[in-house]
């Protein structure tokens, strides 16, 4: 492994953190521009029905107010919220501006517009509407009944798929273990709630600012919807406040929008907490059921898995996510034969869409907490267990027949089990009192980019300033995760330059090139690799224009620390900046060059993550003691920035196991409205987390770096469930292990399910 990076390893602040921390930065909530309105949702109270009546009469005389807009005077034509670029084939057009049928309690069913924001609430609380109420399907079961009442024209089934790898026929003398675990329905939790600004001009066109994950993308939903040409429409990502995908789709965007064109003033879109919570989307619920067969000694022989996503009211992209949460066993595992059978189904229940992980941490859950089970039934230890199936390096995929790349999962498994001294851990006594403590173990993989699924594919340009700095032009979108700094890193290490030297910023259609965006685990390693090739080749225009200067064939010269020398006569050198301004004058191209890189592999992401926990049999409730994180990471770019993502994402995986589930009543009611009444993981529940990272060069990453923000929190909560079930010898498998769970596991009573599961 190459030891002589400069700048590549090293720990660097997120690319803004000073205008952060002097409150210098504009979020969105806070930009603004001249004679802006503010626009209020009238959101759906009801499950299931359709909008009979709306008067909005008393709202419009309100002084201030400009008009509310409904079903009755928008647009009626359907997007997908989740569509990423014009070539894609969406078969889900199910949700309009405004809806007329309402599928959820959220859905949107108005908007007024007003001078204030606090006009556009008064307003929207004076509009009457009127429901024909449908009876509510509000779970999966209630949806699929025979007697169910169809959500959407097509019924209630929205995507079932199959994945069918081959069964082995012969099963005699092999162990078979089931179980059944469910997933519940969550909030992202970003600080930062949605905002979007559009404003239109008298051209015909219009500007809007968001903070999207992709204003490419977010382009396209515009424009198909509104019959824009894309050149008139112009989206500018603003700084974020985080997202964890909860922006990855465009909700409110095109009806931002749309009310900017209609009113013919600059519009502001600013969800509340309730509002985020509740109407734009969540991590789906999920429901699955594995049957593994095995030799006696723990080997693999066939794996077979049907799980149930429920989508919500709309389609948004969970057919998508259906199909990824069946791809994730065999980038972890060797099996022979695999089956599994995916379904997406419609509920009268806030929209399912992207979350961190993509469908991961779900199959995870389901996966590790059943390969627990297995160890159990087997009397393994289950590190043991998993060593004996994990995939190595240069494995193929079963599933997708791509190379999985040099997966390290499991030098990651045994160098974690040696660092958390998980076999003197394991083999003590859980304890006999009131607080009994467990530790456990669990593994998870995820991808790096979309290659494979569809062309992925990243464009920038790169041009050396008069003064020997650069200037860095992409579409990058920094969510919070270092995007900005990680591709100055990569930029500074070719070029020999220290990275404040290289400026970059982020999105905007009118000025940079096209890039899919911040998703799907695809930044570092594919839009990293587009960084460094760019530069690469601006360093050999540099030597070049340097080789005339100096007098010197190009072999012979080396460019570091902002100059060029001569290798074994390090007097002559001539500095970058010299050789910018010696070149402008000598007529010489400009230091500059544009790239467009397309990815041809697609390996995996691992991590595996240790637990230990402490129970309150008295109380139920569950305290994380320490927690151990290991990391394939390929390359670490900006070492702080990954343990600090690895910190937050067991901060999400431990809420996701112990805390976190939006629920539904009989009403079809979350009861949420803020984080007063929904529990995410605050700093004094946090353990200590220990981040250990496995560092290689066999991926085609910059430097050989791989994806790290999503993959971090794949196996979290299946490593807290397992500890729970070590300490209490359980087999509760349905997220959250809320107290009173697990108190009715201690006292053999029935598990009380969870309504979003």
């Amino acid at each position: 492994m190459t030891d002589d990076l400069r700048y590549v390893g090293g720990s660097y602040p997120v690319h803004d953190v000073t205008e952060k921390v002097t409150g210098e930065l504009v979020y969105g909530s806070d930009f603004s521009v001249p004679g802006m309105l503010h626009a209020k949702l009238i959101l759906s109270p009801i499950p299931h029905g359709y909008v009979t009546h709306i008067d909005a009469s008393r709202a419009e005389a309100l002084p201030g107010v400009v008009k509310v807009f409904s079903h009755e005077n928008a647009p009626m034509d359907g997007f997908s919220r989740a569509r990423i670029h014009p070539g894609q084939d969406m078969s889900f057009y199910d949700e309009t501006l405004f809806s007329r049928h309402v599928r959820f309690v959220g859905d949107r069913v108005a908007a007024a517009v007003a001078t204030s924001r606090e006009t556009a609430a008064a307003a929207a609380a004076l509009v009457e509407v009127e429901y024909e109420e449908l009876p509510a399907m509000l779970t999966v079961d209630a949806a699929l009944a025979p007697d169910a009442v169809p959500i959407h024209e097509d019924g209630n089934l929205l995507f079932e798929h199959e994945i069918d790898k081959g069964r082995r026929p012969d099963l005699e003398g092999a162990v078979l273990v089931s179980s059944a675990t469910s997933t519940p329905r969550i909030h992202h939790a970003a600080l930062e709630p949605h905002v979007c600004i559009a404003q239109g001009h008298s051209t015909g066109g219009m500007t809007v600012w968001t903070t999207s994950q992709g204003v490419y993308a977010a382009r396209t939903v515009i424009a198909e919807l509104l019959r824009l040409d894309y050149h008139r429409v112009r989206v500018i990502k603003l700084p974020m406040g985080g997202s964890f995908g909860g922006k990855t789709e465009y909700i409110i965007e095109p009806v931002c929008a749309f009310l900017a064109l209609a009113t013919r003033r600059p519009v502001k879109l600013l969800l509340d907490r309730e509002e985020c919570m509740i109407a734009t989307m969540v991590r789906p619920a999920t429901s699955t059921s594995i049957r593994t067969a095995c030799t006696p000694d723990g080997e693999l022989l066939d794996f077979e898995a049907a799980s149930t996503l429920d989508s919500g009211g709309f389609a948004a992209s969970t057919p998508d996510y259906s199909i990824h949460m069946c791809k994730k066993v065999t980038k972890l595992y060797r099996v022979p034969h695999y089956q599994h059978a995916g379904r997406a189904v419609y509920t009268n229940t806030p929209v399912g869409g992207a979350a961190r992980g993509w469908g991961a941490p779900e199959m995870a859950a389901a996966t590790e907490i059943h390969m627990d089970r297995v160890a159990a039934r087997l009397r393994l230890d289950p590190v043991e267990l998993r060593l004996k199936n994990m995939v190595e390096p240069h494995d193929i995929d079963l599933v997708t027949d791509l190379p999985l790349g040099d997966a390290r999962v499991s030098e990651c498994l045994r160098r974690g089990a040696a660092a958390f001294d998980w076999a003197a851990r394991r083999a003590r006594p859980a304890g006999r009192g009131r607080l009994r403590r467990g530790v456990g173990v669990a593994a998870g993989a995820h991808k790096n980019g979309m290659y494979g699924a569809f062309p992925e594919a990243s464009r920038m340009s790169l041009k050396m300033n008069e003064d020997g700095t650069f200037q860095l032009n992409a579409s990058l979108h920094d969510v919070g995760c270092g995007v900005v700094t990680t591709m100055k890193v990569i930029v500074a290490e070719v070029l020999g330059v220290p990275p404040d030297l290289i400026a970059a910023g982020e999105a905007d259609t009118a000025t940079t090139p096209f890039d899919y965006g911040t998703y799907g685990s695809r930044v570092t390693y594919v839009v990293g690799e587009c960084a460094r090739q760019v530069a690469e080749k601006v360093k050999g225009r540099l030597l070049a224009a340097a080789a005339d200067l100096l007098r010197e064939p190009v072999e012979h010269l080396v460019a570091a620390d902002g100059a060029v020398r001569v290798r074994g006569a390090t007097e002559r050198a001539i500095a970058y900046r010299d050789i910018a301004r010696l070149s402008e004058m000598r007529h010489v191209p400009s230091i500059a060059a544009s790239m467009t890189y397309y990815a041809v592999s697609n390996p995996a992401s691992y991590s595996v993550q240790f637990a230990e926990v402490e129970v309150d049999c008295a109380t139920g409730l569950v305290a994380v003691t320490d927690f151990l994180a290991v990391a394939d990471v390929g390359r670490a770019i900006n070492r702080g920035m990954v343990e600090a993502q690895y910190q937050g994402a067991v901060q999400m995986g431990i809420g996701y196991a112990l805390y976190e589930h939006l629920d539904v009543d009989e009403h079809g009611r979350a009861g949420v409205d803020g984080f007063k009444n929904y529990h995410i993981v605050n700093a004094p529940d946090m353990p200590d987390v220990k981040v250990l990272l496995v560092e290689h060069e066999g991926d085609d990453g910059p430097f050989g770096a791989k994806s790290v923000g999503e993959v971090a929190t794949v196996p979290t909560a299946a490593a807290v469930v397992n500890a729970v079930n070590h300490a209490l010898a359980t087999e509760l498998s349905d997220l959250p292990l809320t107290p009173e769970r697990i108190i009715a596991a201690l006292r053999g009573e029935e598990v009380p399910p969870c309504s979003s599961c």
